[in-house]
């Protein structure tokens, strides 16, 4: 089968990536290839379903610009096609004089970015959320809302469809082949152009390419804790300051498009790349082959990864992920946190040079092959402008 365009995998990325080039190319005969029995079985359905406002990231990154501008055209799509959306907003709390201190280089970040937010005062806090508990101040964060990950991919799988897409599902990449062709399933692919959005693979599938050599990607399982009483004792987003050192933001209140709310995630280093739970999906190869990264990223403490591994396994206790949770309200029924959420692994790409996680956007390729390497989180916000940064850049 021959195309103009291939796109391997069927997440976000692999949507709005053949989106962008429907536009600029509609002409071109386009295909994405999914291993799933549909679009978004992964990451990208897996998700908080937060649309990020952009303040985390220092301006100069790829990711302050997509999550800005993504943040705006999410909202816009979901208006467009009246999809839901819950304009929650969101309040960064503190704990102390010192995480106030942070709350100001977020409000620096925020104003550098061009991101609307706002420092308040524990009275303004409240009365945007009653049950907040902070120290002194908060940063409000008011475009940041909450939607439905599957509803959006599946829309968009919709809309690609009708626009001449080709959506070719329980078709997983098996092997790259003489010339700019592939095995996918049982078929053989050729392609102008090959992109690889393969999510916690595409360093496997881009090493076959000749590209990632510096790179690969360690799985890390999030899982939330939901709230299951029948009353909703909160409405706004709540997270505590980050450690600005990890790509991770921490233990947050999450509430959702339904307005349920549940308390996460964990980051907890995973096994192999599709561990969610027990032995389903066991690969003995990448898990002997993450071990050994585990093993070497332990011993040297690389990035904090020994303090933060004992960390992240401590929340699997319900009762300590709670209790870092409720710091950040005044009062919630504890007992009715009782419900573990669908677990979701993040791809982390890790330097094997440095060995550092790698906190922005990497892409690789050539004319014949680009490779989204590095689709870092919040990248369903981000995924409409990366993806066209991406077609703009590499497949002109």
């Amino acid at each position: 089968m021959q195309r103009d365009f291939l796109i391997i995998g069927g997440g976000i990325i692999g949507l709005t990536m053949a989106r962008s080039l429907k536009t600029r190319h509609p002409k071109a005969s386009i295909t994405i290839l999914e291993k799933e029995t549909d679009v978004a079985r992964h990451a990208s359905g897996r998700n908080s379903g937060v649309l990020h406002a952009g303040f985390y990231y220092t301006a100069d990154s790829l990711k302050a610009k997509f999550c800005r501008d993504g943040n705006r055209a999410m909202h816009a799509y979901c208006e467009e096609h009246g999809l839901k959306l819950n304009r929650c907003q969101k309040l960064v709390v503190a704990g102390d004089a010192g995480e106030v201190e942070a709350l100001h280089e977020l409000k620096r970040r925020g104003d550098a970015n061009g991101v609307p937010v706002e420092l308040i005062d524990e009275q303004q806090a409240t009365s945007i959320e009653p049950n907040v508990r902070t120290y002194g101040q908060a940063l409000l964060s008011p475009t940041t809302s909450t939607v439905d990950p599957v509803q959006i991919c599946r829309h968009m799988r919709d809309q690609l469809i009708q626009s001449g897409v080709q959506i070719l599902i329980n078709h997983p990449y098996q092997e790259r082949m003489e010339g700019n062709r592939i095995r996918a399933g049982q078929t053989v692919f050729e392609a102008g152009v090959i992109i690889n959005c393969a999510g916690v693979y595409a360093s496997d599938i881009a090493q076959d390419f000749g590209f990632a050599q510096d790179y690969t990607i360690l799985p890390f399982k999030g899982i939330y804790l939901k709230y299951t009483g029948a009353d909703r004792p909160l409405r706004t987003l709540l997270y505590g300051v980050p450690d600005m050192k990890k790509p991770f933001l921490g233990v947050h209140f999450a509430v959702t498009v339904e307005g349920d709310i549940k308390i996460g995630p964990t980051a907890i280093p995973a096994f192999w790349r599709e561990n969610y739970q027990g032995m389903t999906r066991f690969k003995a190869a990448e898990m002997l082959d993450i071990l050994c990264w585990h093993c070497k990223l332990f011993s040297r403490n690389a990035f904090g990864f020994r303090t933060f591994a004992f960390e992240e396994m401590r929340k699997y206790n319900k009762r300590y992920l709670i209790r870092h949770a409720l710091r950040m309200v005044k009062h919630m029924d504890a007992s009715k946190f009782n419900q573990w959420g669908t677990p979701g692994i993040r791809a982390q790409l890790l330097n094997t040079k440095t060995l550092s996680l790698v906190q922005d956007f990497i892409v690789e390729g050539d004319a014949k092959s680009v490779h989204v390497l590095n689709a870092v989180s919040p990248a369903f916000t981000c995924s409409l402008p990366f993806s066209g940064w991406v077609a703009e850049q590499w497949l002109k």
